[in-house]
């Protein structure tokens, strides 16, 4: 669909882009990532037509750039850019008509049928079909993201080019955006967008390309590119890649200089939350250790590419003496211990290890009643054990557990 061969681009003295190759296939998502001023905004300039490289050639199934006027190039590539501002107040509707403009003669006049099957269709696919005798300044960001998709795809082009489709929106309007746009690159259609956000870059494109300095350092799945070796010299500091429990896919954290610290944590409780906790407090420069958690268990896997200490079970049955033991050993070396929506069996173990250290934080996203399954005497013991416990959410875990130290820490008034 794309191919791009040892382009070079250049502003005066200041070279941005130097011998990069980059390719995108039908039906394939590429995410192009990379620090800032890298040059990913350029790259895609230099795609559309905006710039015109010094250097390397871009062709579009098979069609040369250069051999292309602006209208037939425009028929083949379609920009959704970062910048959704207009220097007029059009209705939604017309903004999205614009998007024909490339496959109009200058001889035609008013919107034909074509034209207006097309419009239609772009305006019922993205949900602006509602706004469309609204004016484009009236709606919010991530609906204004969406007008400017509907108008790349009522330009019916078979390569999609998107600057940074999710700058300043909000969580939900960012999975809503990448997920019509792999929708869209499922009809047959090639995509390359800029996207500053690893993780949602891990989570839709099929490929990732990471450029750095204006050459292209990686290109490949995701698991590939996000490596922690390759991350760390693209963008000059150091990183923890794990897997998202929830997706599936890799999370990139950036890491804190450890410097001298040598606070210890342990976490109790697996799964999602358990994962999440370890990977936050790694991130934060603490020495974790966790478990008991299951062999399998999403948290354990965490635990394993992080390279911290941790206690784990057969999947099935009860947790062994053994194990046991040896959480409370490493319960006992930390200096606190967090329980991260334990659940609390017949045999109360994770209680027994919790009331053994004098500071705990408790991180609880699940009912109380959903957890503790061992009858009133186990909810008494865990409801004891949080009135002397710091109560947290994942964001501000690293804080709480610093708080947790220093309040053991400080001497009692006189």
């Amino acid at each position: 669909m794309l191919s791009v061969e040892e382009i070079t681009v250049g502003f005066g003295e200041a070279g941005v882009l130097d011998g990069v190759s980059l390719s995108v296939d039908a039906e394939e998502f590429v995410g192009l990532v990379g620090p800032n001023g890298a040059g990913k905004t350029t790259l895609l300039r230099a795609i559309n037509g905006v710039l015109d490289p010094g250097a390397g050639t871009i062709h579009v199934e098979g069609r040369a750039r250069d051999a292309c006027s602006t209208r037939q190039w425009s028929q083949r590539v379609a920009t959704v850019p970062q910048d959704t501002s207009v220097s007029f107040a059009f209705r939604v509707e017309d903004i999205v008509e614009m998007g024909r403009t490339p496959h109009r003669s200058r001889s035609q006049f008013g919107t034909s049928e074509s034209d207006r099957r097309r419009i239609v269709d772009a305006l019922d696919r993205t949900d602006t079909a509602r706004f469309r005798e609204r004016s484009i300044d009236e709606l919010s960001g991530g609906e204004r993201q969406r007008v400017f998709v509907a108008r790349a795809l009522a330009q019916d082009t078979p390569l999609l080019l998107l600057d940074e489709p999710t700058a300043s929106l909000d969580v939900n309007h960012q999975v809503e955006i990448l997920e019509l746009v792999r929708d869209l690159v499922g009809e047959g259609r090639g995509a390359l967008a800029a996207i500053h956000d690893l993780d949602l870059a891990a989570r839709f494109c099929d490929r990732l390309a990471l450029l750095s300095d204006g050459r292209i350092r990686a290109v490949g799945p995701p698991e590939d590119v996000l490596d922690p070796g390759v991350l760390d010299e693209a963008f000059a500091t150091s990183t923890t890649v794990t897997t998202n429990p929830a997706t599936g896919t890799p999370t990139v954290t950036a890491r804190t200089d450890r410097g001298d610290s040598d606070r210890r944590v342990h976490v109790l409780g697996g799964g999602r939350l358990g994962a999440r906790a370890i990977a936050t407090l790694d991130a934060a420069g603490h020495t974790v250790s966790a478990g008991v958690f299951r062999e399998g268990d999403v948290a354990t896997e965490t635990a394993s590419t992080l390279g911290a200490s941790a206690v784990t079970s057969p999947p099935t049955g009860e947790v062994g003496p053994d194990a046991i033991a040896a959480a409370h050993d490493l319960a006992s070396g930390a200096d606190v211990v967090v329980l991260a929506d334990v659940t609390i069996g017949s045999r109360q173990w994770a209680l027994d290890v919790a009331e053994s250290v004098p500071s705990v934080v408790l991180l609880e996203e699940q009912p109380l009643e959903d957890r503790v399954l061992a009858g009133e005497r186990a909810r008494d013991r865990y409801q004891t054990l949080r009135e002397r416990s710091r109560i947290a959410e994942i964001e501000s875990l690293p804080l709480a557990v610093a708080e947790a130290q220093n309040q053991l820490q400080r001497p009692a008034d006189d």
